[in-house]
């Protein structure tokens, strides 16, 4: 299904869970795909992204390295990975969301995200559906 064009009704979920990167990985504008994820969720229900930590770098560019290797991929092309972006030469792109980015994304749709984040690897971004008026 189309990631910014759910075919489910507006306020239709309690939770919208999009985690392992969800904000990036579907590389689409990440605010048009939080609105779609507030237009389908309940009033009072969740939101729930996640990307990785910067502090994360080391080790998730290794565990690319690791599937490039193994043929899971293509290879990194380390001229344009870097910055919290990995990309592959088959076309494969990988990115990340800074915490200050999530509460801007919030600020623009009129939501207050609250953003953790959790063992130096993943940042959470949770925002709870204003009820409506």
């Amino acid at each position: 299904m189309d990631a910014v064009r759910f075919a489910f009704d507006e306020s239709e979920f309690a939770e919208v869970v999009r985690v392992q990167n969800g904000i990036c990985a579907f590389r689409v504008d990440q605010e048009t795909l939080l609105r779609e994820a507030l237009r389908v969720a309940r009033p009072g229900g969740r939101i729930l992204f996640s990307t990785y930590s910067e502090q994360f770098w080391t080790s998730r560019l290794k565990w690319f390295e690791d599937q490039a290797a193994a043929g899971l991929i293509g290879a990194i092309d380390y001229e344009r990975t870097g910055n919290g972006t990995i990309v592959c030469r088959d076309g494969f792109h990988a990115g990340m969301v800074l915490p200050e980015a999530f509460s801007l994304l919030g600020e623009r749709l009129g939501v207050e995200p609250e953003v953790t984040e959790v063992d130096e690897s993943s940042v959470f971004c949770t925002i709870v559906v204003p009820e409506t008026a």
